[in-house]
């Protein structure tokens, strides 16, 4: 009878756990439509990005290409409850931070040494075919900003 019970337990909390992701727009794999898009000059211009599940929180993984057209790559694991969770391999940030607004709305926040070095926000269409990323903030440089990236799902 208890194997029964834990068995039972742990198909409702994957259950659970499927149904959460499921309900988040962000998940999948998004395309760069650059002609949607507007960069300021020299800025990064992430690609591909993809959402997945990596237990209870969420991978992100970014490839796109940099002001000289090198390729760049960077990862960030964490849940979408506004926290910080460190980034790997962005010269930028260290750490970055998602929060949920809404079901198709998230803001994130970047942070280099605990400083805020970029803010910004993402929201998923109704028909969840694509989604805008607006961010603002400071380039390596110092210089300020402004960026929107318009994705498609794949």
């Amino acid at each position: 009878m208890k194997a029964r019970t834990i068995i039972v337990t742990l198909v409702m909390c994957f259950v659970g756990l499927t149904l959460c992701f499921a309900d988040n727009a962000n998940m999948g794999t998004w395309k760069l439509n650059e002609t949607k898009s507007n960069f300021a000059p020299g800025a990064t211009k992430n690609n591909t990005v993809m959402y997945e599940a990596a237990g209870d929180s969420v991978k992100v993984t970014v490839d796109g290409t940099d002001k000289d057209g090198k390729s760049v790559h960077n990862e960030w694991t964490g849940k979408f409850d506004g926290k910080d969770y460190p980034v790997s391999g962005d010269a930028n940030t260290d750490a970055r931070s998602y929060k949920r607004i809404d079901d198709h709305t998230l803001e994130l926040t970047g942070k280099k040494d605990g400083k805020v070095v970029t803010k910004g926000r993402i929201v998923v269409s109704a028909d969840g075919k694509s989604r805008t990323v607006t961010t603002s903030g400071t380039d390596s440089t110092g210089k300020t900003e402004k960026n929107t990236a318009v994705y498609d799902k794949q």
